[in-house]
């Protein structure tokens, strides 16, 4: 009986290795976002001190996430991400040990939670650069399709369930000490990738030992250059330039809805608590899940862009009507088409990334997607709050429900996306494939 497609990369023993070590470090995360939440209102904390230590995160993501894709390209992407999990394994320890003491002080928590959003600020773009070193690239889109099914039910679900009942049972340090149980497991975990199978040459490149990348037989360049050199092949490629309009246009008119306006939807529309905003928040997530692993189950589309633009453009248009439904399982079913679709189209550009843009410029060009989407989240939250001041919530749900699926359109005729796919198809076999994967 052949493999089930999305179980493919599984026969890889590098994956399993990654994966598990990933699985385990997402669950650890999960449960930092419940124990972190109550070790701040245990230390005397309030709304402004929680804001403060969540900020903290966000600010080293945002703040590193540009350097961690050209390290991701520069240094061998074992080392690094065995170096983020060891970095992510001290820091929880440290608050860990300093709240079994009875020594922990606030700063110590935003100091924390600052140097883990710098560790995922590195530890991601180096992820996605080291899954075509070790998995064929048939086997590209199970592997994305994959995390995204573990992603929201290991970080959204099962890690802070377990953290709330941690703290309900025992102490918010209980907690925390739990965490730095899974980072010391993730951390013995990466341990076992192999170096041998992560030395081979990429693409005609000279790789480095551990998987480390290249600069395309030009020698050392300055980090600047590197820079420069991400920007300009994303500028000059009409699919991946459009993608990301597309992204930082939908970040911005739909995060700021969902995360801030949703709550008031909720309370005014349906007369619910917070309980039913933390279930309609999870059916988002089960969508998500659910679309991750369907793709994850097929091959990749021949349409490929034409299929994650729709899926990302159509998936947002039932969003339009949430500010004017009155009905828990009208807004619970938006919100599950809005997640599956999402995780659709996000299975299929990971596998994009790592199949089409050349091996030496994943990690730069990666994190570039990284960036683009984190930079406008706090400003689409921020602007979500006055708007609702001024304008009805309808009417702010129709924009940004109908914004996104006209700059889909758009974004796949300005691109030419469809004649794009036609010339670059990505159905056949990996060595013609990689005679224009970088042909953009």
């Amino acid at each position: 009986m052949p493999t089930p497609k999305a179980l493919r990369p599984f026969a890889h023993r590098e994956y399993r290795v990654l994966i598990a070590a990933l699985a385990i470090s997402i669950f650890g995360s999960g449960m930092w976002a419940v124990a972190m939440v109550y070790q701040v209102i245990h230390l005397g904390g309030g709304p402004l001190e929680l804001s403060l230590v969540a900020a903290a995160g966000s600010a080293g993501l945002v703040a590193f996430v540009l350097a961690g894709g050209i390290a991701a390209d520069r240094i061998p992407q074992r080392r690094l991400i065995i170096a983020v999990e060891g970095a992510n394994l001290a820091v929880i320890a440290t608050v860990s040990g300093l709240a079994v003491a009875g020594l922990l002080q606030l700063w110590h928590v935003a100091a924390g939670s600052f140097v883990l959003g710098v560790g995922a600020a590195f530890f991601f773009p180096a992820y996605s650069a080291i899954l075509p070193r070790i998995l064929p690239a048939q086997d590209l889109l199970a592997a994305n399709g994959m995390e995204g099914t573990m992603r929201p039910v290991l970080q959204q679900a099962a890690g802070p369930a377990v953290a709330g009942m941690v703290v309900a049972a025992l102490s918010p340090s209980h907690a925390v000490t739990a965490v730095a149980l899974c980072h010391l497991l993730a951390f013995i975990v990466l341990n076992f990738l192999g170096q041998h199978a992560l030395a081979a040459p990429v693409d005609g490149a000279e790789g480095g030992m551990e998987g480390g990348a290249t600069t395309g037989g030009r020698g050392r360049s300055t980090v600047f250059h590197d820079l420069r050199e991400g920007v300009s092949y994303t500028l000059r490629t009409p699919w991946l330039l459009w993608t990301l309009i597309w992204a930082c246009i939908s970040v911005l008119f739909l995060i700021g809805p969902i995360e801030v306006l949703l709550p008031f939807v909720v309370r005014d529309q349906l007369g619910g608590d917070s309980s039913i905003f933390g279930f309609l928040l999870a059916v988002m997530g089960v969508g998500a899940a659910l679309g991750s692993l369907v793709t994850a189950s097929l091959r990749l589309p021949r349409r490929y862009l034409t299929v994650m633009m729709v899926s990302w453009g159509a998936g947002s248009l039932p969003l339009a009507a949430v500010g004017i439904m009155d009905s828990f399982w009208a807004i619970a079913a938006a919100l599950f088409i809005f997640g599956a679709t999402g995780s659709v189209g996000m299975v299929i550009w990971g596998t994009l990334l790592q199949r089409r843009v050349p091996p030496h410029l994943l990690g730069r060009v990666s994190s570039l997607d990284f960036f683009v989407s984190l930079a406008l989240m706090p400003v689409s939250m921020a602007l979500a709050g006055p708007a609702a001041e001024v304008l009805p919530l309808g009417l702010i749900f129709s924009v940004a429900g109908g914004v996104c699926p006209v700059m889909a359109v758009i974004a796949l005729a300005v691109a030419r996306m469809r004649d794009d796919e036609t010339a670059h198809p990505l159905d056949r076999s990996p060595e013609a494939e990689r005679t224009t994967a970088g042909g953009d």
